[in-house]
């Protein structure tokens, strides 16, 4: 028999959330179990509204390229490049084409224009430079550490000339082969070119960190901020296309964990500007060990999440998404055994839920996993409900 949780749901709002927590986090983390629905993305962009215009939160991250973000977020902080523009150059993964992505982009810049820079909301992508199929060249990262730092400091302090950093560099499609996804020897990241390149990344993030007090008082934060980013993304590229290229059978699981450091690092320097608002897959936000199946066995890593979760405590909240119907990919209604079959049975569209009070309220009576047709939707884990803060149940996603 279903339980009755019709007390420990709420209305889809920011305030409502924010009640079920202990308090207010610096990472609200709300997860989607797919990608590339806009009636999700539209559901992030009402909450985000919200948290900004209610709660004082100020930044959005999303799962995406965090160098091109920059462009996003010089466009809605002083207007450069037209929506266009942004849209095309300032979101990987497609995310650009988003109308609800494009809707985000338009209201922040609104919302900032005319306001001093501590009023004004700010956008970061928090994913590294990487696609499905292989990884960007580590050129735009390192180039622009370098060059922030040769423009500050001594000359004598830089561990190598721009022009030697470019020679090592090479072409960049030596980088961004595709083939390497699949066969490590294509990939270029063993190469004593690359070797050399990871210890002069090391070096000049090392230079960075030596030199903040001068670097701070020679400019704004937010440059100094910059050019951490940049050495972060830096050396994180450089770790990633080094693990491109080595065979292990835990090469998967590998590449996965570096990808969700890169992410973890970059959400962690976002805690630090302030309270924000995160959205991603619930794989990536989740506290708990993420997995994926593949030929050949199973990638498991920790999440970004987790890794966040475990440096912030109640500072980091997670909130994922579960859905009821996506019948335009085959997702029809759930069984009434699991969770999101319970939950709908509720009069609403949409809630929130307290997802422990709900955990609690099954009893012994443990709701059974789903299983999804279609490959791109990933239905709640039932066993992870202890370790979620707040759950949002939308019954039916709709083809927009």
């Amino acid at each position: 028999m279903a339980p009755d949780i019709t007390d420990i749901t709420h209305a889809v709002e920011a305030a409502a959330v924010l009640r079920l927590l202990p308090s207010r986090p610096r990472l609200l983390a709300l997860g989607e179990p797919t990608h590339g629905e806009d009636a999700l993305l539209d559901l992030r962009n009402e909450l985000f509204r919200q948290l900004v215009e209610q709660e004082g939160y100020r930044t959005i991250a999303l799962e995406s390229d965090c160098l091109r973000g920059l462009v996003v977020d010089d466009h809605v902080t002083s207007g450069a490049g037209s929506l266009d523009e942004v849209m095309e150059r300032g979101f990987s993964h497609g995310w650009g084409a988003s109308a609800a992505n494009r809707e985000l982009v338009r209201w922040m810049r609104a919302y900032s224009e005319g306001r001093p820079a501590s009023g004004q909301v700010r956008f970061a992508g928090f994913d590294g430079p990487l696609e499905i199929t292989g990884a960007e060249s580590p050129r735009q990262a390192l180039t622009a550490l370098y060059d922030h730092l040769a423009a500050r400091v001594e000359p004598d302090l830089l561990p190598c000339t721009r022009e030697a950093l470019d020679g090592l560099l090479g072409p960049d499609d030596r980088w961004t082969d595709p083939a390497a996804m699949t066969d490590p020897a294509r990939s270029a990241g063993q190469s004593a070119e690359a070797g050399r390149l990871r210890v002069l990344a090391d070096d000049l993030v090392a230079l960075l960190d030596a030199q903040t007090p001068h670097l701070l008082a020679a400019g704004p934060r937010d440059d100094w901020d910059r050019a951490r980013l940049y050495g972060r993304t830096a050396t994180g590229l450089l770790r990633y296309h080094h693990a491109m290229a080595d065979a292990a059978p835990v090469r998967m699981s590998r590449l996965c964990a570096l990808r969700d450091l890169m992410m973890a690092r970059n959400l962690l320097a976002v805690a630090a500007r302030g309270p924000a608002l995160v959205h991603a897959h619930n794989a990536h936000l989740q506290r708990e060990k993420s997995s994926m199946g593949m030929r050949g066995g199973s990638a498991e890593w920790w999440s970004a999440g987790a890794l966040v979760s475990a440096r912030l405590g109640a500072d980091y909240a997670f909130v994922p998404t579960a859905l009821g119907t996506i019948r335009h990919r085959g997702v029809d209604a759930p069984g009434p055994e699991s969770v999101e079959g319970v939950l709908s049975g509720l009069p609403e569209e949409r809630c929130v839920v307290d997802a422990r009070r709900l955990a609690s309220a099954f009893g012994a009576a443990r709701p059974v996993p789903r299983v999804s047709p279609w490959f791109g939707y990933a239905p709640l884990d039932p066993a992870h409900l202890e370790g979620m803060d707040a759950l949002v149940f939308v019954r039916d996603v709709p083809r927009r």
